[in-house]
């Protein structure tokens, strides 16, 4: 009676093994590069000055000029770029547009690089000249039949 299960018993396992090397290849999901990140919040508001304190939760990795988005609790959104002036944990951004309010979450999203979309216009290169079009006058004469 055991002899006959041992077969059974092998391929059940053999199966089980099986499902478990292709789940792996499943759960690996890719990270987007421009994935948003949140950086930190905003401690302080010069509203006469137009900019922002952010107090940074860990290494700032904002390039100097990087677009930040800042959301407060009401709904609330502001457009900041950071201005590369930092003193300890304190970054600096200007406020570009919306309102910005002391506690609001600031989220940096990296600009991906390079020509991945395909909706830029490219401009002809200088060594090539541009065609000329030819314009052609009818003096006296009845327009041209299509």
């Amino acid at each position: 009676m055991r002899l006959r299960r041992l077969p059974l018993l092998a391929l059940a396992l053999a199966g089980l093994s099986s499902c478990s090397l292709f789940k792996d290849e499943e759960e690996k999901a890719e990270v987007s590069a421009t994935k948003p990140s949140l950086v930190g919040r905003v401690a302080s508001v010069q509203e006469g000055s137009g900019f922002v304190l952010i107090e940074s939760y860990g290494p700032w990795k904002v390039p100097d000029g990087g677009l930040l988005s800042g959301i407060g609790t009401e709904g609330r959104t502001s457009n900041l770029v950071a201005t590369g002036e930092k003193l300890g944990q304190f970054s600096a951004a200007d406020i570009r547009s919306g309102v910005a309010k002391v506690g609001d979450s600031v989220y940096y999203r990296p600009i991906k690089e390079g020509n991945g979309s395909g909706t830029s216009v490219e401009t002809p290169s200088p060594s090539q000249p541009a065609p000329e079009l030819e314009t052609k006058t009818n003096t006296g004469e009845s327009p041209p039949k299509p």
